[in-house]
């Protein structure tokens, strides 16, 4: 990793809150942003790219361990109303005021939750390849949950996060592969495949979120919500936002071609230009 890399370089923290600690960083000025990440994820599982990209469209990005995993302490769990507690007593300890709230996969889960239980903490919600609350107009594959149950090499991968059809998409699993490769001295452990494997389940599950009020906050919110999807999700098909697309007055949807569950991985820059174009076009609603 290059010496330019901001996010590469920038100083672990530990955030002593109720009972446990959460490890953080933060890097670049501007704007707070939050960034909550993916099932089996860590600070590390953020690609440098795309967090120095944010970082030049005027965000000071936060990004941080669940409870239990990676550099933090206490009790492990995806259960998303918890991810949502760590999130909500982050920003309120670190004093960020009005975020930004970004999540990947189930940290999309755990920001919608934040945006229910806490939208005085919310300017803008940004939503990554995640699903949204209530019955599914497309299932997820089992191929997901196959993947996600073991060590994964390159193949898993690019099956995960790419298009292993395109090309073009293999070409950028490539070069993020090896941006996510570098790793820091301090580098959070990664989380267990086994025990991960064991929270998912076996099968892909309609819904998989089934929290009618997170669905009714989103219907009736004036927080501007952007869901950044792909055309081929394997965990969560980007087609179920487009369903609720008349029923959510606030939701911008952008979808990345000929990739998969990590669109930000396949496309850093362009990912980070529109997280900053629908924050600065919808900043009069902050």
């Amino acid at each position: 990793m290059t010496e330019q890399s901001v996010s590469f370089h920038a100083q672990t923290h530990y955030l002593e809150v109720n009972g446990r600690t959460l490890a953080y960083r933060t890097f670049g000025h501007g704007t707070p942003l939050v960034l909550c990440v993916r099932f089996r994820g860590t600070m590390e599982s953020w690609d440098p790219m795309f967090l120095d990209s944010l970082v030049q469209q005027g965000f000071q990005v936060t990004i941080f361990d669940y409870s239990g995993l990676g550099r933090s302490t206490g009790e492990k769990t995806y259960n998303p109303a918890s991810l949502a507690r760590d999130t909500i007593e982050l920003i309120t300890a670190l004093k960020l005021g009005k975020v930004v709230l970004a999540g990947w996969s189930v940290g999309g889960v755990a920001a919608q939750i934040v945006l229910a239980q806490a939208p005085q903490l919310l300017s803008h919600l940004v939503l990554i390849a995640t699903t949204p609350p209530g019955n599914l107009a497309k299932s997820g594959e089992q191929l997901f949950y196959d993947l996600a149950k073991r060590d994964n090499d390159f193949e898993d991968f690019v099956s995960l996060f790419f298009e292993p059809s395109s090309a073009s998409s293999r070409a950028a699993a490539e070069r993020s592969w090896n941006r996510l490769a570098s790793r820091r001295d301090d580098a959070s452990p990664e989380v267990s495949y086994e025990w991960a494997g064991a929270q998912l389940g076996d099968a892909p599950k309609n819904p998989i979120f089934p929290v009618d009020a997170v669905l009714h906050v989103l219907k009736t919110t004036d927080v501007p919500v952007l869901h950044l999807g792909a055309d081929h999700d394997i965990a969560f098909p980007v087609e179920n936002w487009y369903a609720l697309n008349d029923q959510l007055p606030t939701l911008h949807l952008v979808t990345f071609p000929s990739t998969g569950h990590g669109p930000q991985l396949q496309y850093p820059r362009a990912a980070a230009r529109h997280i900053g174009a629908f924050v600065d076009a919808c900043m009069t609603n902050a």
